[in-house]
């Protein structure tokens, strides 16, 4: 009786990992992706979990900022700066694509991970703006213009992250997997928020020790992440780094040492030359 009883569960809790995979993972998982997948699937969870509740934070504080709750503010002023900070968002989006479009394939991770720090840098921004009413605009206007940044950086880096993972010309199906895992975690991390929102928005110290310990584990699981790719192309970095070790040790380097090599934080400059 209790054997059947374990087998029955065992059957459930399979039968359940089977959906969940079929639903968050590409199919043919693990055969149909990269051998990075996993891991940078894990950590961009965490990140994107940290990003939606410090996000959560920044909504907070701009909506304080542009009146709500204030019966002095008008609406008028307040939909002035929200088109204006949507404004200077759209044109810093058109800006950056045209002078860093070209570069975001070949040094996807470094431009990954500077997007998830501009991110952290806007949230910042936002949080603050409403702690100086005299420039509040002109603060929401720049933390926009970050936030464009980020949006091209971070899509045109993700899509080549994912044309990287996808083995099976299956790049739609990872898209697809990949928006619901973001969804999941973003609902994950609203539901959190709907729990601690109320009680910490009061206290100012505690908002700003929620944003160091999750902006903090943001940019560590960020980092995590893009440093665990794997990439299978030769760009300007990688490339010196194999030509380096030839020369020194007479051997040719594999592209997994390439890859560890490759720094993240700063351009093509390697610590070994």
């Amino acid at each position: 009786m209790i054997f059947d009883i374990i087998a029955s569960l065992l059957d459930t809790t399979l039968i359940f990992i089977i959906t969940l995979q079929s639903i968050f993972m590409p199919q043919g998982y693990p055969e149909s992706v990269s051998g990075d997948y996993l891991e940078y699937q894990i950590w961009d969870t965490i990140q994107a979990f940290c990003s939606s509740i410090t996000a959560t934070l920044a909504t907070q504080s701009i909506l304080k900022g542009v009146g709500v709750g204030d019966s002095s503010a008008t609406i008028a002023a307040a939909t002035l700066t929200w088109l204006l900070k949507d404004g200077t968002s759209m044109v810093g989006r058109i800006m950056f694509a045209w002078f860093r479009g070209s570069v975001l394939d070949c040094d996807c991770k470094r431009w990954r991970f500077f997007a998830d720090i501009l991110n952290d840098v806007a949230i910042f921004l936002d949080i603050i703006a409403q702690h100086f009413v005299h420039i509040f605009t002109l603060i929401v206007c720049i933390s926009g213009i970050l936030k464009s940044v980020v949006g091209v950086a971070g899509g045109s880096t993700r899509s080549a992250i994912m044309e990287h993972q996808a083995r099976r010309n299956n790049m739609a199906d990872l898209s697809a997997k990949d928006g619901s895992q973001e969804t999941l975690v973003n609902l994950a991390g609203l539901m959190f928020s709907i729990l601690i929102i109320p009680s910490v928005s009061q206290n100012t110290n505690i908002v700003w020790l929620l944003f160091l310990l999750l902006t903090g584990m943001h940019l560590y699981a960020n980092y995590r992440a893009v440093r665990c790719i794997v990439m299978e192309t030769l760009n300007q970095t990688r490339l010196r780094y194999i030509v380096f070790i030839y020369l020194q040790e007479n051997r040719i380097a594999s592209l997994f040492e390439a890859n560890r090599a490759e720094p993240i934080l700063t351009g093509t400059e390697l610590s070994y030359f």
